[in-house]
């Protein structure tokens, strides 16, 4: 397994939510966007090295045509009653949700957390359609910490992707029709990489 090697720009000695100034606003085809913010919380590694040690990691197993796979990624999700892992966590989910109040009319409420171990681990093309972003816009807001991995982008049913980085405290945001009109995927590479973490904060009912 690769060691995470930390970023030489976050100095920070502690986990810091930033206020979410700098979002810049990249609008995309039928009605979809992402915002973008690199190093939007301080101290990340510190984060990462927090919910890799207390999170309660499960190995899933799911079904694939004809057979049961492992699921490329370590997982675990919390539910809108449940204490999140980390303090920090809580505060972005504050300041997500009074940020993009106007355009999402509800609040964040889950955080689904994965955790890529290696340029192995991996998640498919898909858009977050479980649930009321089948037909409805949606936003779901992306905190990467750990080393970075490409988060890409197209449109759905194939088209040219948009290859977004993240990792070490940034944030990216999918809104508008991005669920229901785009995928995303974290692929597989073969380049030696670091471990990262996502944790993805969504609305009540989306999956």
């Amino acid at each position: 397994m690769t060691a995470l090697q930390g970023s030489l720009l976050d100095l920070a000695d502690e986990v810091v939510v930033r206020p979410l100034r700098g979002l810049t606003r990249m609008p995309l085809a039928h009605g979809a966007w992402v915002d973008v913010l690199p190093g939007w919380v301080g101290g990340a590694d510190e984060l990462y090295a927090a919910l890799r040690r207390d999170v309660p990691w499960q190995a899933e197993r799911r079904q694939m045509y004809d057979s049961i796979v492992d699921v490329p990624r370590l997982l675990k999700f919390y539910g809108e009653d449940e204490a999140l892992p980390h303090v920090a966590l809580g505060e972005c989910r504050d300041v997500l949700s009074a940020h993009y109040r106007d355009e999402l009319g509800e609040p964040f409420r889950t955080a689904g957390l994965c955790l890529y171990r290696d340029g192995q681990d991996s998640v498919a093309w898909h858009g977050d359609r479980i649930g009321r972003a089948r037909d409805l816009d949606t936003i779901v807001a992306i905190l990467s910490v750990g080393a970075p991995r490409d988060l890409m982008l197209r449109p759905r049913g194939g088209g040219t992707s948009i290859r977004v980085p993240a990792g070490h405290g940034d944030l990216v945001v999918m809104g508008g029709s991005c669920q229901r009109t785009w995928d995303h995927c974290v692929p597989k590479t073969a380049r030696p990489v670091g471990p990262r973490i996502s944790i993805q904060f969504r609305t009540r009912g989306v999956r």
